[in-house]
């Protein structure tokens, strides 16, 4: 048994490895990019559209409603962003009634990978919103004792993020081999549809935490009134 398509070696030289994690990676990556490509190509304002262009423009719309729901404003902002993070798992998921497909998020390499743009993103959003300096004095707050507990927070949360994806997907691809070897004609069916919609919950929570922190650190300090002159304090 597979645990991981790391394990399925497509070709290697020396050191040099093509595993399934790679191949399977940009097949999904050039699945969404051909495929957003193809749909936007001939976009209609009109009441006459393309199947495929609601398709897409009912997921847009629902992903930002999402965004703006977590506190994220202007949503289109960090559309992009959280939007793909979302359709890249939420992909990795579907395929799998592909036979022969490996989704890449069974790795943990991926997950490491997918967990690390967030770490990156979560400075890069919050830097542009405050700045660096105050970006910087986040860390600090409420007093600078706190330093060190907000950076082992910063990246503990990082390690927890691609530990949760990958567990919950390498979990539930061995729950499944294991009922199919067992009772190969009775679950598959129920099994795979369980399995579609525990990746897709992940693909929603992955993305939605990614959203929480990128909103905790793009949070402006909310200025002090002053009193109005000539009004009584």
């Amino acid at each position: 048994m597979q645990l991981s398509p790391d394990q399925l070696i497509f070709w290697h030289y020396g050191f040099v490895k093509l595993n399934a994690t790679i191949v399977f990676t940009w097949a999904l990556m050039v699945l969404l990019v051909v495929g957003s490509k193809l749909i936007t190509r001939k976009l209609s304002v009109d009441l006459q559209r393309s199947r495929w262009q609601n398709v897409l423009e009912i997921i847009v719309t629902a992903i930002n409603s999402q965004i703006g729901d977590v506190g994220l404003r202007p949503a289109e902002k960090y559309l992009g962003f959280l939007g793909t993070l979302f359709l890249f798992v939420a992909s990795a998921t579907l395929c799998t009634i592909i036979p022969g497909f490996e989704p890449p998020t069974g790795s943990l390499s991926t997950t490491v990978a997918l967990a690390l743009c967030v770490f990156v993103a979560v400075p890069a959003f919050g830097i542009s919103e405050q700045g660096i300096g105050g970006y910087l004095k986040s860390y600090i707050e409420p007093t600078v004792i706190m330093l060190p507990f907000n950076i082992i927070s910063e990246l503990s949360r990082t390690l927890a993020l691609a530990v949760r994806l990958f567990g919950n997907m390498m979990s539930g691809a061995m729950i499944v081999a294991i009922l199919l070897t067992i009772t190969p004609f009775v679950f598959p069916i129920v099994m795979t549809t369980l399995g579609l919609l525990t990746g897709m919950v992940q693909a929603y929570i992955f993305s939605i935490l990614a959203a929480v922190y990128i909103a905790a650190a793009t949070r402006t300090r909310k200025s002090v009134a002053k009193p109005v002159p000539g009004s009584k304090t």
